[in-house]
């Protein structure tokens, strides 16, 4: 499974269920990697999106113990739930790496344990009043940083950085 996720330097995601900063190239990239793809996110996550509504050209999971099932997204209430459902049938055409965590913070600390690959965009500005973090990865040491991209301006500087969680002894 992946993640993906834009951060600031202190590791924060978000703020009142908004991103800190939206960046054109960021969403384009979230688009690019996860078109066609599985998402999985938490509810406050879908109800963050526009008008509410599940991704269009991905299959949209939504881990949540309480949010009704809806057509055209699975809902499940739990991660051995999720788990049995990519493996189930309907998932069969997919594979692991064709999985996409995408927010928020719970349910990115809760899957950030079956993730191998993660697509972060890093902010090189502080956002104030954050109420949402991202694990730092760079104090993990089975995460390792193998792809940086340029530094990139728009609103804020930014970069395009990929960590992959290397094999522990």
């Amino acid at each position: 499974m992946n993640i993906i996720v834009n951060v600031d330097k202190n590791w924060a995601i978000g703020k009142g269920g908004a991103l800190l900063f939206p960046i054109d190239a960021d969403l384009k990239n979230f688009k690019r990697l996860t078109l066609n793809k599985i998402v999985v996110m938490g509810r406050k996550t879908l109800e963050s999106l526009p008008d509410g509504k599940s991704l269009k050209d991905r299959r949209n999971i939504v881990l949540s113990k309480t949010l009704p099932e809806t057509e055209g997204l699975h809902v499940c209430r739990s991660t051995e739930e999720l788990q049995q459902l990519l493996a189930s049938q309907d998932f069969a055409d997919m594979t692991s790496d064709d999985v996409f965590i995408i927010g928020g913070a719970a349910v990115y600390a809760q899957l950030l344990p079956l993730c191998t690959t993660a697509y972060i965009t890093k902010v090189e500005a502080t956002a104030q009043n954050a109420d949402a973090f991202f694990p730092n990865l760079d104090k993990m040491p089975e995460w390792r940083i193998t792809e940086t991209s340029e530094l990139f301006q728009d609103k804020e500087k930014y970069r395009f950085v990929t960590y992959k969680r290397q094999p522990q002894d």
